[in-house]
């Protein structure tokens, strides 16, 4: 199952101004963090639990920012 982080890459450059300073704030590389952010790996409970609260995203408001399942574009003939 993909997940679409597009929702989370805005809230991070609005807060962060870059994704490089919220891998830090973190406690994660930038390429851990590009790696979750592009589906290759998942965020861990503990992650989900701090980049909230850096961000200030409610918890009513997770999945909105987390489980966003991605949509497969499918092509049209």
């Amino acid at each position: 199952m993909s997940f679409e982080y597009n929702k989370l890459r805005g809230r991070i450059r609005e807060k962060f101004a870059t994704q490089e300073e919220f891998a830090i704030a973190l406690g994660m590389s930038t390429v851990a963090l590009s790696g979750k952010l592009n589906g290759h790996t998942f965020f861990t409970q503990p992650q989900i639990k701090k980049a909230c609260e850096l961000l200030l995203i409610e918890p009513n408001e997770v999945s909105e920012y987390f489980f966003v399942k991605k949509v497969q574009k499918t092509e049209l003939k």
